[in-house]
């Protein structure tokens, strides 16, 4: 294993400084990390004009999946709103659907977005293409009930950080392989691609206290896999083992350079557009996993959250007439 990564951004090296960091993950750790509630949604609401649903959604194995929806408050839009679907970050074994909801709470107030924020069940308890097909249930709800929601079917965009960035990944490759429902976009925060550990970034960070290391992210992925390897991993779990990238929506991709996820995340947008699609990719000089949800006011986390929403902008375009 390499000693050499790249240096952190300098504000975002003192907020790590400040904070404890721990190198591994195990059952043990995992229990007492989940008693830790996300903070409270409320107190991220308040000044906004916004209306709060909670219903839940069937998931194939009749599994009730809860979903929070955030809509803006305002009865007289002339035209119907786009719609995000939002997948948690916590390495797919942590998190809940308030998990870093301040990001896509954002594209409500620029865009009029409604926020759809899912809890997708959680590994180790739940394996395999569970917590993909727990997301699909969703994004069908979305789109079987977007009159009621008052969204434009045609402007659906799938976004995720981290473990719900694989998640939203692998949700876009199984509707585009079923054919439904159509997704205008897919935004990827840092996602969580491949179970290998197989790149240099993926190495880079093994024994080295911090936000997700090596040895965290091989906890996580064979907490998701639940026994599966090899050929029997599917794509939609581990999206980087997809063969076919082509026929995606156009995707936004962004890493920090000293992270776990830079390479596999730097290769899928490249693979992307050899399969003739459209994507954005931004490396973020300085970055650790996840460093504008923890850290959104410094300098680079700012330039990070703004291009993500020039990006949406340009993506979502002007509605059509409700």
């Amino acid at each position: 294993m390499t000693s050499t990564r790249p240096d952190l951004d300098p504000e975002l090296s003192a907020v790590l400084a400040n904070m404890p960091l721990m190198s591994q993950l195990d059952p043990e750790i995992l229990a007492q990390v989940r008693q830790y509630p996300s903070p409270p949604v409320e107190p991220l609401l308040e000044g906004r004009s916004v209306e709060r649903r909670e219903i839940t959604v069937a998931a194939t194995d009749g599994a009730q999946i809860p979903l929070s929806i955030f809509s803006p408050a305002d009865t007289d839009r002339m035209t119907a709103a786009p719609c995000v679907l939002w997948m948690h970050g916590g390495g797919m074994v942590m998190g809940d659907r308030f998990s870093q909801i301040d990001i896509p709470l954002e594209w409500l107030d620029e865009f009029g977005a409604v926020v759809v924020s899912v809890d997708y069940r959680l590994a180790p308890e739940a394996t395999g293409t569970a917590l993909v097909d727990d997301c699909y249930q969703a994004l069908l709800w979305i789109a079987e009930n977007a009159e009621e929601l008052g969204i434009d079917a045609t402007r659906i965009v799938v976004a995720g950080i981290s473990g719900g960035g694989g998640i939203a990944a692998g949700l876009t490759l199984l509707a585009r392989d079923l054919g439904t429902p159509a997704i205008a976009a897919q935004m990827l925060v840092c996602p969580m691609l491949d179970h290998r550990n197989i790149t240099a970034s993926s190495r880079q960070f093994s024994g080295v206290p911090g936000l997700w290391t090596t040895e965290m992210n091989a906890f996580g992925w064979h907490s998701v896999l639940g026994g599966l390897t090899g050929d029997d991993v599917p794509a939609y779990v581990s999206p980087a083992l997809a063969q076919d990238l082509s026929g995606l929506p156009t995707t936004y991709i962004d890493a920090g350079s000293a992270e776990v996820f830079r390479d596999e995340d730097t290769d899928y947008a490249t693979r992307i557009w050899a399969a003739g699609g459209q994507a954005e990719l931004h490396v973020w000089a300085g970055g650790f996993h996840g460093f504008d949800a923890l850290h959104p006011l410094a300098r680079v986390s700012v330039a990070a959250r703004r291009s993500r929403n020039d990006w949406l902008a340009r993506v979502l375009g002007p509605a059509d007439p409700a």
